[in-house]
């Protein structure tokens, strides 16, 4: 049975819909009201606030915090600044990707790292000889996602930290009313928002406080159905979906390289060794046998096949997970990879998807076409190939009101 976060007081006497799904163990809302497009639109015109704390989180201290987390992941975070955070991944000696996620550095010799999949027993593995102390903090930390235009004038009513001049992925610790936190600004949704990090005790506190002064800016509680389609625009890669973590796959197959899931420009390959170091340097030689790409697919195709039948074209409310075939013509001869993830973009009016393929054909502005059933007989549709990026917007990143550095 699922337990309940920190925040489960307000989540649940928030969620109309009572619709939940179990993540990492925990109950997490899957929309608050009956249908998800109000906290979808929060997300991308005001702000969204997502619980969080399913993931899981670790602290790594000491003289050798730095030397130790790069030895175990495939970028060098000797080299991040205190105060910075970095995405990255982690892989087997045969440079195969176990899990993604976060690493931020809090001070010199302190870091907090968060991970889709439980990787306590992973990084303990190579603790040896390192002056480090591991500490899973998942069941005391709580965590929440403020996404959306309008996240950091909330954030500057509820916090203490210089909000105009906080930049992109870096994190701070802060005070608000009453408690302590740490913030970065960071996020899953592609858009301008920031992550905040509590003690259990001070969750209601933080919660509370958001939507207190998030009121004048519309700020809705958001669930996972509204984050999976913003994701998905954003070309933000998912595990168990767009890739599997190496240490649970069942097949060599089912395996993938930071090179293929669109994570190589994390990849540190020249410095001390760490694992997966050999076998990523020999793949950024020879080339990688596949790549993540973004799909645009063609609308009035669409309409046509379905048009044949007398039925209007289906568009799903939901971001869909389904592995669809992809092809390099109509004749269905040749399948050059597959659909993993995909959805009905509301802000880009186009119909998208991120797909693996072969790494020959992920050229930018090509065509393939991607399987549609309709009245149980296989149809395709035109798919360009482009960036899986497809929605960022300048705020993400910029600071309207920074100092010069």
């Amino acid at each position: 049975m699922p337990v309940k976060s920190a925040f489960f007081p307000r989540t649940s006497e928030l969620c109309e819909s009572m619709k939940w799904k179990e993540w990492a163990g925990y109950y997490a809302a899957s929309s608050y009201l009956t249908l998800h497009d109000a906290e979808y639109f929060a997300f991308r015109n005001s702000a969204g606030l997502l619980d969080i704390t399913p993931l899981f989180k670790y602290r790594v201290e000491g003289p050798d915090a730095a030397s130790f987390l790069s030895r175990i992941m495939v970028k060098d975070i000797s080299k991040l600044k205190v105060g910075k955070v970095t995405y990255c991944c982690w892989c087997t000696d045969q440079g195969k990707v176990v899990d993604d996620g976060t690493v931020m550095r809090r001070d010199e010799n302190m870091f907090f790292v968060t991970s889709a999949d439980p990787c306590y027993t992973w990084f303990s593995r190579f603790l040896r000889g390192y002056n480090v102390t591991l500490v899973d903090v998942s069941e005391k930390t709580a965590g929440v996602a403020l996404q959306g235009p309008t996240s950091r004038e909330i954030m500057k009513q509820v916090f203490d930290a210089d909000l105009d001049n906080f930049r992109f992925f870096s994190t701070v610790k802060t005070r608000a009313g009453g408690f302590e936190a740490y913030i970065s600004r960071t996020g899953y949704t592609g858009d301008l928002g920031y992550e905040i990090w509590v003690d259990n005790a001070d969750a209601l506190k933080l919660w509370d406080a958001l939507m207190h002064e998030g009121k004048r800016y519309d700020i809705r509680p958001a669930g996972l159905d509204a984050l999976d389609m913003t994701r998905v625009e954003a070309g933000l890669i998912l595990k168990d979906v767009d890739y599997f973590n190496a240490l649970h796959a069942l097949i060599d197959d089912r395996m993938s390289s930071p090179y293929e899931i669109s994570l190589g420009w994390t990849v540190n390959l020249d410095r001390d060794p760490f694992n997966g170091q050999a076998a990523l340097r020999k793949e950024s030689l020879e080339g990688s046998k596949w790549a993540i790409v973004g799909l645009d697919i063609d609308w009035a195709e669409i309409e046509a096949i379905y048009a044949r039948y007398g039925l209007p074209p289906e568009i799903g409310s939901h971001a869909w997970r389904d592995s669809i075939p992809v092809y390099t013509d109509k004749s269905l001869r040749t399948q050059v990879g597959y659909a993993t993830s995909g959805t009905w973009s509301p802000i880009l009016k186009k119909n998208i998807a991120m797909a693996t393929i072969r790494k020959e054909f992920d050229q930018m502005g090509s065509e393939v076409q991607i399987e549609i059933t309709v009245e149980h007989v296989r149809h395709t549709a035109t798919a360009t190939v482009n960036k899986t990026q497809f929605f960022n917007p300048e705020r993400k990143t910029s600071n309207p009101n920074a100092t010069k550095s």
